[in-house]
C-alpha cells in the first residue's frame, strides 16, 4: 500500500491534478491489476448476503417505496429491481435506489470499522445496476466492485467523518463512482471528475443515525449510490467537478471535517498491486449494529446462567467509545430506552439487544424486534438497569491497525442482588474471521435460505443462488438472474402515489 498525505491547500498553491486525492482514487480504479481468487470468492459471498438481507426486507414500508419510486422509470434493457424478477427493467439509478434500500433496511449485511464506519456491501447495488444496463459481464462486475470495496475500506481507515456530525455514507459516493468507473473501463480523467462530483453531492448530517431514527436511515445509502450513478453519467458526458475537492481551502476537509489544519494519511493500493480490501471486511449473523454482534453472542453464553432476571441489579457493558457513544448510553438519546422506540432506533440500542439477548438466547431479525418484544414487562425492567463506559482498552482495540488485535466486542458485568457477580468478555464475534465459528460460503447460503424462507419459492432461491457461484462466468444477458421473482401477488405495493405516480 501507498500513504498519501492529504491536507488543505489555499487556491494559490495551484494543487496537481495528479496530487489530490481524487485523482489518487482514479488511479487506482484504473489500474488494469487482475482480481484475485479469494477476492472474487468473497465478492460472491456477498452477492449472496446482500441478496438474502434485501429479499428478507422485501415488503417493508421504505423498501415497497423504493421500489414504487424505481417501477415508475422503466427502462427497455435497463437494471433489475429485487423481487420483480428479470425482465422487470428501469433505469440504473433507480434500480440501485430501490435494490440499495432492500439492501440496506434489516442493517444486517457487511460492515467496516475504523476511523469511520461503513457498510461496503452499499456498493454492490449501483456498481450491479449499472453492469446490468451497460452490457458488463461477470468478470467486469468482479472488477468493479473489487474496485469498490477498496476504495470504501481504504477511505474509512484514514478519514473520519462522524466526530463532525458527518454521515458515513460522504464514503460511499466516491467509492461506488470509482467501482463504476471500473467496471465499464473509464479514463481517469473521468473517474477523477465523477469521485469529485459523487462526494460533493453526498455529504449530509448524522441526525439520520440519532434521536428518532426513521426510515432515511436505510434511504442514505442508495441515496449516495444512485448520486454516484448520475455522477459518473455526468462526466461521461464531459461535465467536470468542484475541485480540489477534497483538499480545496473551501472544500469538504477544510470545512466540513478536521479543518484547514487537518492531516489525513489515506492508504491505497499502489501500481499493480491488487484491490484485497474486501477481505478486511465482515458481515453480520445477527440482525443488529455490528459493535453488538460479539456482545449478542457473549449474552447467549452469559444468560444461561440467570434463573430470575429481577434478581438482577445492574449490568455494565464496558467497551469502545463507538459503541459507548453511538449505541451506548453514552448517547444520551432516551429513544435508546424507549420500549415504543421504532426498530431503526432498537437495533442501535445496545442496552435493548443486550437484554433481548441474555433472556433469549437467541436472535431473529423480525422477532426480536417486534412491538411486543421491546413492550414485555420483564424485559423493559432488565433493560433499564443496563448501562456503558467506555473502556480505552476497547476504544484502542477498536482502532487497532493489525487485524489480528482489532476487535468491536466488550466485557458484560451483571451484578446480582445477592452480590454474585458474572463477568466476562468476547473481543471478536464468533462469525468473525478469528471468531469461534469464522463464516464460509456454506453460511452465507445458510443465512440466504433462513431470510428467504417463506418468501422465495424454493426452486427460484435455488436458481438464484445457482447463478450468484457463477458470477466470474456470466455472460452479460445472465446477469440479469442476479435479482429474484416473488410468487404473484405476494409484492407489496404502496397504497400511496407520489409525483411519480401520478396520473393527473
Amino acid at each position: 500500500m501507498q500513504i498519501h498525505d492529504v491536507r488543505v491547500h489555499p487556491e494559490a498553491d495551484r494543487l496537481p491534478r495528479e496530487s489530490q486525492l481524487a485523482w489518487k482514487i482514479a488511479e487506482v480504479a484504473t489500474d488494469p491489476v487482475a482480481v484475485e481468487a479469494e477476492v472474487a470468492d468473497m465478492i460472491i459471498n456477498r452477492v449472496i448476503d446482500n441478496a438474502s438481507v434485501a429479499i428478507a426486507a422485501i415488503n417493508r414500508h421504505p423498501v415497497t417505496t423504493a421500489r414504487t419510486q424505481a417501477l415508475a422509470h422503466p427502462r427497455q434493457g435497463g437494471a433489475t429491481v429485487f423481487g420483480c424478477g428479470p425482465d422487470v427493467r428501469v433505469h440504473a439509478e433507480w434500480a440501485a435506489w430501490a435494490n440499495g434500500t432492500a439492501v440496506r433496511e434489516l442493517d444486517y449485511h457487511d460492515t467496516f470499522l475504523a476511523a469511520e464506519y461503513s457498510h461496503p456491501g452499499d456498493n454492490i447495488p449501483p456498481i450491479l445496476a449499472v453492469a446490468q444496463q451497460c452490457g458488463a459481464d461477470g468478470k467486469a462486475l468482479i472488477r468493479g466492485l473489487a474496485t469498490g470495496y477498496e476504495i470504501q475500506v481504504d477511505l474509512v481507515k484514514a478519514i473520519c467523518l462522524h466526530k463532525h456530525k458527518i454521515d458515513h455514507v460522504a464514503h460511499l459516493g466516491p467509492s461506488a463512482a470509482a467501482g463504476i468507473g471500473t467496471l465499464l473501463g473509464l479514463d481517469t480523467e473521468t473517474i477523477y471528475q465523477a469521485v469529485q462530483q459523487a462526494l460533493h453531492v453526498t455529504t449530509a448530517t448524522r441526525q439520520s443515525r440519532k434521536g428518532e431514527i426513521s426510515s432515511w436511515k436505510a434511504f442514505a445509502p442508495s441515496h449516495a449510490g444512485k448520486l454516484a450513478v448520475e455522477a459518473v453519467d455526468r462526466a461521461m458526458l464531459g461535465e467536470g467537478a468542484p475541485s480540489p475537492i477534497y483538499e480545496g481551502e473551501d472544500s469538504v476537509i477544510a470545512w466540513m471535517l478536521d479543518g484547514k489544519g487537518a492531516h489525513y494519511k489515506v492508504p491505497l493500493p499502489g501500481k499493480g498491486e491488487a484491490k484485497c480490501a474486501i477481505l478486511d471486511t465482515y458481515t453480520k449473523e445477527h440482525s443488529a449494529e455490528y459493535q453488538s454482534q460479539a456482545l449478542i453472542d457473549l449474552a447467549f453464553k452469559m444468560g444461561k446462567k440467570i434463573q430470575n432476571w429481577d434478581d438482577v441489579d445492574s449490568i455494565l457493558i464496558e467497551t469502545s467509545h463507538h459503541t459507548h457513544y453511538v449505541i451506548g448510553t453514552g448517547a444520551n438519546d432516551p429513544q435508546k430506552m424507549d420500549p415504543e422506540a421504532s426498530r431503526e432506533t432498537l437495533d442501535h440500542s445496545i442496552m435493548y439487544i443486550v437484554a433481548v439477548a441474555l433472556q433469549d438466547g437467541a436472535w431473529h431479525h423480525v422477532r426480536s424486534y417486534a412491538p411486543e418484544r421491546a413492550r414485555r414487562a420483564d424485559t423493559v425492567r432488565l433493560w433499564h438497569k443496563i448501562s456503558t463506559v467506555e473502556v480505552p482498552k476497547w476504544t484502542e482495540r477498536y482502532h487497532a491497525d493489525d487485524p489480528n488485535v482489532k476487535a468491536f466486542g466488550g466485557r458484560i458485568i451483571i451484578r446480582m442482588k445477592d452480590g454474585t457477580v458474572h463477568d466476562e468478555e468476547m473481543a471478536v464475534a464468533n462469525a468473525h474471521t478469528l471468531g469461534a465459528t469464522p463464516w464460509k460460503r456454506a453460511d452465507y447460503v445458510r443465512k440466504f435460505e433462513i431470510l428467504t424462507e417463506g418468501i422465495l419459492d424454493p426452486a427460484e432461491a435455488k436458481r438464484f443462488l445457482a447463478v450468484a457461484q457463477r458470477l466470474p462466468e456470466l455472460k452479460h444477458d445472465e446477469l440479469f438472474g442476479l435479482t429474484v421473482a416473488l410468487p404473484t401477488g405476494k409484492l407489496a405495493r404502496s397504497e400511496r402515489t407520489g409525483i411519480f405516480g401520478w396520473k393527473g
